[in-house]
């Protein structure tokens, strides 16, 4: 058993990429910090794994895939570098069709998108994409400063940030729904519209295209502004696992001390003040500041009860949400072939492939509803706890982009992002469900790319209750707290008693692999202690 230090300056709960980041900050300040990790590896849900039995070889980024809205300005204040590779293509919308149906690879060569929008869609859809594209690029720039912040309000974040043109945009954007801001741009083409609502919009929400608080997801997933992105995110060379490395090095450079297999069962209290943890195995550590870096809930349930305000909790518990996203983590003896694709067609891999409801129309092989009305009897579903039967589908094949993730056999690993399936089944369970489900999800698959069934060696799917499971999420939410929660109504910082803070994905900025919120509260704490 490694020892632990009896007492430090700051103790960190949960080594997360939020929690190292501020690990970093707080030991560079002269503090004595310790990181308590309950898993067996540090990084929270930013981790490179290696999976599958059958193939053992072959590395996989099994929680988050890819790394975009992360602010250069931390990268460049924490002074490291983590090595990101561009995805051109980065999106890959396809219909379940022959060679020369309709299909769009948007990518660097703008042109060709432009192109292919004439084509297959129309002369209003490019307007719209366009007009889209230069509006969210403006809110964009106008935000980024307010991540690195100590949160306010919707309206005191537009008048200090956003330009006076784009003020009401913004508020009305982050207080609505996904569907009513997309409908502003005219697109003509329902599938253009469900494809940014589903990435974008709904990506990792317990919620529905038309429900508040989706458009403020919509921007969030619009923050990509690490060098060379372009507005798209990026591939970690090594998976994700790099960058919860990357900043676990630094942290140890600085002094901190990261501790794996280290459960914290509870805060202490001393004097109505934080006073330190209690660890699984009875081990006590005390400490001026005991920072949560695991998820809000988690850091509410580890305190005694009352000691938070009261304000606080009934606030958190009025937008706690189980996770609905269901992940499958594929090993894939070889790479699918689309059928819409004609010769000499970019490669798509390494894009984010679009498989959404409603594509077949389009392909003119099927009439059934259109893209946004399945999107919403989708979410009908989900709500009444049955399985949809065509979900929404994000998928990945990141080794082509990235082949030293590939074992000596030359497998690829993937992953079928699934939004929305519900927490808890009606009905039935996940143990008895979870088989032919995963089966039915791959015949979707098959429907894009013939064969891709028998491409899979191996897979680990990952339902909301497995990644509360495997990750220590509580309720398996991917954002801890749902991204519908916008800035100052997230999980503070500061959480009221005295030595106690919060810096994690439930805390303001949003939930995704930013590593602001782990910035935010170790200037916080300085500030604070008076450093």
């Amino acid at each position: 058993m490694t020892p632990i230090p009896a007492h430090s300056d700051v103790v960190i709960i949960g080594a997360g990429h939020n929690g190292l980041v501020s690990a970093i900050l707080l030991a560079r300040a002269g503090l004595d910090v310790v990181v308590l990790e309950s898993a067996s590896v540090l990084g929270g849900a930013t981790r490179t794994e290696r999976p599958f039995p059958k193939v053992p070889g072959l590395g996989q980024s099994t929680g988050s895939y890819l790394l975009g809205l992360m602010p250069p300005e931390l990268l460049r204040t924490l002074d490291v570098d983590i090595p990101v590779l561009r995805r051109d293509p980065h999106y890959f919308l396809p219909t379940p069709g022959p060679a020369g149906s309709p299909y769009l690879l948007f990518g660097r060569d703008h042109a060709e998108t432009r192109a292919q929008m004439e084509r297959f869609f129309s002369p209003r859809d490019i307007a719209a994409d366009e007009q889209l594209a230069v509006e969210i690029a403006a809110l964009r720039a106008d935000l980024a400063p307010a991540w690195l912040e100590e949160p306010t309000g919707v309206e005191e974040i537009a008048d200090r940030h956003i330009r006076p043109q784009l003020q009401s945009t913004f508020i009305d954007l982050v207080r609505g729904s996904v569907a009513d801001y997309l409908a502003r741009f005219g697109f003509k083409s329902e599938l253009l519209v469900s494809m940014y609502a589903v990435t974008d919009g709904l990506s990792g929400l317990n919620a529905g295209p038309d429900d508040p608080g989706t458009g403020h997801n919509f921007l969030a997933h619009n923050m990509c502004r690490l060098p060379g992105a372009d507005g798209t995110w990026m591939i970690a060379r090594g998976g994700m696992g790099t960058v919860s490395r990357t900043f676990a090095e630094a942290a140890r450079a600085a002094g901190a001390k990261l501790y794996t297999d280290a459960e914290v069962t509870s805060v202490t209290m001393d004097g109505g003040a934080a006073g330190g943890v209690v660890l699984a195995d009875g081990r006590t550590l005390s400490a001026r500041v005991v920072l949560g870096s695991c998820d809000p809930y988690r850091l509410m349930s580890l305190v005694p009860e009352g000691a938070l305000p009261s304000s606080l909790t009934t606030r958190m518990e009025s937008v706690r949400r189980p996770g609905t996203t269901l992940k499958v983590n594929l090993a894939l003896r070889g790479l699918p072939q689309f059928s819409c694709l004609p010769a000499g067609a970019p490669s798509p891999f390494g894009s984010t492939i679009h498989l959404l409801p409603g594509s077949a129309g389009l392909a003119g092989t099927d009439d059934r509803e259109s893209p946004m009305a399945a999107l919403r009897a989708m979410w009908a579903e989900v709500q009444a706890g049955r399985l949809p039967e065509e979900p929404t589908m994000e998928w990945y094949v990141h080794t082509t982009v990235d082949p030293s993730l590939q074992d000596a056999e030359g497998h690829h690993s993937s992953a079928l992002f699934v939004q929305s399936v519900p927490y808890a089944l009606d009905g039935t369970t996940w143990d008895e469900a979870l088989p032919g489900y995963v089966e039915k999800l791959l015949a979707i698959c098959d429907r894009y790319a013939p064969g891709t069934s028998d491409l899979v060696a191996d897979m680990m799917p990952l339902t909301p209750p497995g990644i509360e499971k495997h990750f220590g999420i509580t309720g398996g939410h991917i954002h801890h707290v749902d991204n519908t929660v916008a800035f100052d109504e997230r999980m503070p910082y500061f959480t009221g008693v005295d030595g106690l803070y919060a810096g994690s994905a439930g805390t303001h900025p949003a939930g995704s692999v930013i590593g602001a919120a782990g910035h935010n509260v170790a200037k916080r704490i300085l500030k604070d202690l008076g450093k």
